[in-house]
């Protein structure tokens, strides 16, 4: 699969990179982040357009921040992306320091069982998703929506990635393994072939009632109410068994560029619509291998270099920005920026930043091996 290059999206404009700023979410973002949930495509269960929800969410989001944290637990950061130069804030990104820290956080398990008898001299692989709740100790990547209008730029990339500039800094606060789950496949009507095979058959709702009950409440009830055994996939649907482990076709971009970061293919999948959960060790992420300190000098716009574009990070903790600039040094090692990007950033001269590439190399599809 083709990794992603930012730097060369056709049609990418200078204000695209130079005037948007990821942050922690305030309070004064709730009615933004509540459009943004609104417009999620498709919705997602862990980002519900409910206004209790996503004001409790904010609150957690600011607690954390608040907070001296030691090791990963019940902890949940949300970011916003905002573009200065329209003043509005266009997507939103959270983590989850521990996935089940809460609720057990489940998903189905891709195995593979042997049925054979020597008398009849018959031997049978069967595929079967069995309900496992081994997710439960990483850290989840969870919760994005992007205003349609950035889509295909550097806004996506930096709303994605910015996340992992935040957990270089703080690796205390995050478990060795991050996860990243995806919607899956819905057909060309909205309905979800995996939900409408298995689910439907145990709940009296359609996708789209369960996946918002869930949001409202949690994924929790569902592995009350699904059957405890393993689910024989020739048992499925065609239209089933075809939709396990795919992406819903608009996070294809975003699923491609998180396999070129470092992630790969679980064998988990989630229990509503069977979309696939990546998993990264945190030594094996391109982002936070490849980041580095850099003392911050100030000059004018006008006379800075071209260079390649990277993600550039203050290192305050409430108070985290994360922008796109120019990966220009002196010989010296310090980055060049103007004073509009210092300022975006809230760096004086001197003070150090971290820098990590923009681009990602092109990777192939695969599955990670520990899971095989």
């Amino acid at each position: 699969m083709r990794g992603i290059d930012p730097a060369t999206r056709a049609g990418e404009t200078a204000r695209e990179a130079g005037q948007l700023l990821v942050r922690p979410a305030q309070a004064s973002d709730l009615g933004a982040i509540e459009r943004l949930a609104s417009s999620a495509t498709p919705r997602l269960t862990n980002l519900p357009a409910h206004r209790d929800r996503l004001e409790e969410r904010i609150a957690r989001s600011c607690r954390a921040l608040s907070h001296n944290v030691d090791f990963p637990g019940d902890e949940s950061y949300t970011f916003v992306l905002e573009d200065r130069e329209i003043g509005e804030i266009v997507g939103t990104a959270t983590i989850r320091a521990q996935a089940g820290a809460q609720d057990v956080y489940y998903t189905y398990r891709q195995e593979t069982l042997i049925h054979a008898s020597q008398q009849l001299n018959l031997r049978h692989e069967v595929q079967t998703l069995s309900l496992s709740h081994e997710m439960s100790e990483v850290s989840l990547l969870c919760a994005l929506s992007l205003d349609a209008r950035y889509r295909g730029t550097s806004a996506a990339s930096l709303l994605r990635r910015a996340r992992l500039m935040f957990i270089a800094q703080y690796p205390e606060r995050f478990a060795d393994t991050l996860g990243v789950a995806f919607p899956g496949y819905l057909d060309e009507s909205g309905a979800s072939p995996f939900w409408d095979s298995v689910g439907r058959h145990f709940f009296n709702h359609g996708y789209h009632e369960i996946n918002q009950l869930a949001g409202v409440r949690s994924k929790s009830f569902i592995a009350e109410v699904m059957p405890q055994f393993p689910l024989y996939l020739p048992l499925l649907t065609p239209q089933a068994r075809s939709a396990i482990g795919r992406e819903h076709p608009a996070h294809e971009p975003a699923l491609g560029e998180m396999l070129a970061e470092g992630f790969v293919r679980s064998r988990h999948v989630d229990i509503f619509d069977a979309g696939p959960v990546l998993r990264g060790e945190r030594a094996r992420l391109r982002t936070l291998n490849h980041c580095g300190w850099h003392p911050v000098r100030i000059r004018p716009a006008a006379s800075l270099p071209d260079a390649e574009p990277a993600m550039v990070a203050n290192q305050r903790l409430a108070d985290f920005r994360c922008t796109v600039a120019r990966y220009a040094l002196t010989p010296t090692g310090q980055l060049l920026l103007s004073e509009a990007q210092a300022e975006l950033l809230g760096v004086e001269e001197g003070r150090a930043v971290l820098v990590a590439p923009l681009a990602l190399p092109d990777v192939e599809d695969a599955l990670d091996e520990g899971d095989l």
